[in-house]
């Protein structure tokens, strides 16, 4: 199944091993994973584990927190309108709900804008003073944007609106923003010491500190834009979702219960797998077919009535969603068969005329997982005409933009995960150009799917301890992947059954140990499987409980064939 893909299989390290086992009281296959996540010490270890609440940074050590702080108190003071400006997917939408409740709250008179993705796009645009004057705002602050909207600032400062903005993302540009206040940790001058929180985590640290509370009841939010925004599951961000996603399970929030309800979730635990896969993109559809103020209403709703509406209307929009989406990406596939010549280009860049903008990115990513390679989608629907870009792990994407941003007329996002506008007239310079660059700094192994082993481990060494111990990692994600192992010469122990959505499920054996696996997606393996005198397994653990009893599962992903 994997002949080109690439094992990277980590050193051990026996030593470090051994002490970390003793001192913490561990395995040293638990010790090992610790070690394989840049934790070299007892003490680096028991923070990362035991990190709780009470670890979470000093919200006033922003460098212009204190400012924002002044502004939001005048505005109360002067009975001035407040505007918040936000983003509109998962993370934009929490952080907007989350700092709007608030400030309303404090008795501030606080609306909000969201804008259109297809007819405005991210961030400030144009119109905003327009907007601004017309609501008769005097100060607005962005949740989830505003860090490159350099020329749209300055024109409301012109104007005597002050602007605050919170953001995550990277500046594309060396001027400095003219904002009254930044609140932004990817920046230099930030005073932050995690950089890494999502806008909805920013949004969060603005909330605590104007009202001097832990707020650690809106955690049920802010982990639902954490996750959704696939920020580095690290630092804070680590403890926010850890803590967050205790309280989403058991939210009080008429919406988040209608939309957990309406997905067919029915665990009792929520997981960062049900955020990432069912509630994010359900969140996210209404502004990818209509308008994200759709999904904001759901979140801030206090009527269960209202909530089971909204709600309904969000999944059809992500049925709709799904639909387009699953024809773009045959068009896409069309045109990447007819058009790209992958000895010449080692980034996909395809274009088409009127692809639906909201729901590029995914497509984007879909494609960039098929082939291995960075890729752009761009609608032609003008002159000036929109796409999104996903990569691959030895690609950051933003820097390539900023090295061709004479192409284009705006871009922005982060390394992996990227936006842009261009004319019509540059999409094939852009193309040549961004391949250009990718040709000196992409290798042949760069473009090979590769898997991250923790550590080979035979099924002997399995057991439900062991299974029990490694779920002290969790929350996974980006950053802190779920442990991944890697066994080699099994064989079959049983006939494998095909279960539904393609699940494949099998007992495998070392020759002395058996342990049952399961593998989804991957029903069209049976046929080799039976066939295979003996095969290695890359896989992951889980507990299966049946009938009251806790045995280990291997939840297979992949299998190299001998």
């Amino acid at each position: 199944m994997s002949i080109n893909k690439i094992l990277r299989i980590a050193l051990a390290n026996i030593p470090l091993q051994n002490k970390l086992s003793q001192g913490l009281g561990a395995s040293k296959i638990f010790s090992q994973i610790l070690i394989n996540r840049g934790l070299n010490s007892v003490d680096e270890a028991e923070k990362f584990l035991k990190a709780g609440l009470e670890n979470l940074l000093d919200p006033h050590s922003f460098s212009d927190m204190g400012k924002a702080i002044s502004l939001i108190k005048k505005a109360r003071k002067n009975k001035e309108r407040v505007m918040i400006f936000g983003d509109y997917d998962v993370d934009g939408i929490t952080a907007l709900s989350l700092l709007k409740n608030t400030l309303f709250k404090m008795g501030l008179d606080v609306t909000h804008y969201l804008p259109h993705r297809i007819k405005e796009g991210y961030g400030l645009n144009k119109n905003i003073l327009h907007i601004a004057k017309q609501k008769d705002m005097k100060l607005l602050i962005t949740v989830d944007c505003g860090t490159n909207s350099h020329e749209q600032i300055k024109e409301l400062r012109r104007h005597n609106i002050d602007v605050i903005v919170t953001d995550h993302h990277e500046s594309s540009s060396a001027e400095p923003l003219l904002a009254s206040a930044v609140i932004n940790p990817k920046l230099k001058d930030s005073g932050y010491q995690y950089r890494d929180l999502a806008g909805v985590g920013v949004a969060y640290k603005l909330c605590q500190a104007i009202t001097s509370k832990d707020l650690f009841e809106e955690l049920d939010l802010v982990s639902l834009g954490t996750i959704a925004d696939v920020v580095p599951l690290t630092g804070e961000n680590r403890i926010i979702v850890r803590e967050g996603l205790l309280r989403l399970s058991g939210t009080s929030r008429p919406g988040l219960k209608a939309l957990i309800k309406n997905s067919g979730i029915r665990a009792k635990k929520i997981t960062p797998e049900f955020v990432s896969y069912i509630l994010g993109p359900r969140i996210n559809a209404s502004g990818r077919m209509d308008t994200a103020d759709i999904s904001l209403n759901l979140l801030m709703s206090e009527e269960d009535s209202q909530a089971e509406e909204l709600a309904s209307i969000v999944e059809t929009h992500n049925r709709q969603r799904q639909k387009i989406e699953s024809k773009i990406l045959e068009e896409a596939q069309d045109l990447i068969n007819r058009e790209i010549n992958f000895k010449e280009n080692k980034i996909i860049v395809i274009a088409k005329e009127n692809w639906h903008q909201g729901v590029l990115g995914i497509v984007a990513s879909k494609l960039a997982d098929r082939f291995y390679r960075p890729t752009i989608l761009i609608s032609k629907t003008s002159e000036l005409c929109k796409g999104s870009g996903r990569s691959i792990k030895n690609f950051n994407l933003f820097q390539a933009l900023l090295e061709c941003k004479d192409c284009l007329e705006t871009f922005g996002g982060h390394s992996h995960a990227t936006g842009l506008v261009i004319a019509k007239d540059n999409i094939e310079d852009f193309k040549n150009r961004i391949n250009r660059l990718a040709k000196e700094r992409l290798q042949i192994e760069d473009l090979l799917p590769s898997w991250d082993i923790d550590m080979e481990l035979g099924i002997s060494d399995l057991n439900e301890a062991l299974v029990a111990e490694l779920e002290g990692l969790q929350p996974f994600g980006t950053g802190n992947p779920e442990p991944l192992f890697y066994a080699r010469n099994l064989k079959l122990k049983s006939e494998p059954q095909v279960l539904s959505r393609d699940t494949i499920k099998f007992w495998v054996t070392d020759g002395k140990n058996t342990h049952q696996a399961i593998g989804f997606g991957m029903g069209s393996l049976k046929e080799s499987l039976g066939q295979a005198d003996c095969f290695d397994l890359v896989y992951t653990l889980k507990l299966d409980s049946w009938y009251g009893e806790e045995n280990v599962l291997l939840e297979i992903k992949d299998i190299f064939f001998r």
